[in-house]
């Protein structure tokens, strides 16, 4: 579904690279997390996959057709105006093209949310408003799911809900995704496979399989 071939990058046109030779696959079905430090480049290479910003050298092959993104903490309040969750979710739809009148009530069942579909967004709290996120980004049925840092500002309880959430659409529905985390814990239980980005040298690299050494999951 995804592979990265001996990617490098930097911000210049020099050889300083904040990324060096990375090699990384994803196959269909696979729950993959990427972790390491804060400015250890996992910002970077979210970037490059979802194409914003290009390799400097090597390729990135996707053959993922419905990629969807789950920014780090979205706040729907700053829309200035009141919404509805059910809005936001026909809203999205309606740009999607998506006719399917069962659409927001299977993702917002989904992501238990069903019972605030007709709650104001500014009324949820930060967990809640991030599972809407969620629920936003399953409209459609995405072949691949990329997230940044899902929990981050988000109490215990939505936590555990959100992973338990990402676990399930994994196992049962064999939806595949990638996430950077912070969350050491949380990548621990819930990863097919977790990829430590580490600095080697003054130069940041993927450390393959590290689930192998440490982390293997069920």
């Amino acid at each position: 579904m995804l592979k990265i071939n001996h990617v490098f990058f930097s911000h210049t046109s020099h050889d300083s690279f904040v990324l060096k030779n990375l090699c990384l696959s994803v196959n269909k079905g696979d729950y993959i997390s990427i972790v390491g430090e804060n400015g250890s480049g996992k910002s970077t290479l979210l970037r490059l996959l979802l194409g914003f910003i290009q390799p400097s050298k090597g390729t990135i092959d996707l053959k993922a057709k419905n990629i969807r993104y789950v920014a780090q903490k979205i706040n729907f309040s700053q829309l200035g105006f009141p919404i509805t969750v059910h809005e936001v979710l026909t809203s999205y739809q309606k740009l999607l093209k998506i006719k399917d009148s069962s659409t927001v009530d299977r993702v917002l069942k989904q992501t238990d949310m069903i019972q605030f579909k007709h709650s104001l967004m500014d009324t949820l709290s930060g967990g809640q408003a991030q599972r809407i996120a969620l629920a936003r980004a399953l409209i459609g049925s995405p072949d691949l799911l990329v997230l940044d840092e899902p929990s981050t500002g988000v109490d215990l309880k939505n936590q555990e809900t959100i992973y338990a959430i990402l676990k399930n659409l994994n196992r049962t529905k064999q939806l595949t995704i990638l996430s950077v985390e912070h969350n050491l814990t949380a990548a621990i239980q819930n990863s097919t496979k977790i990829f430590h980005l580490v600095n080697e040298t003054g130069i940041f690299a993927l450390r393959n399989n590290m689930h192998k050494k440490f982390y293997k999951t069920t």
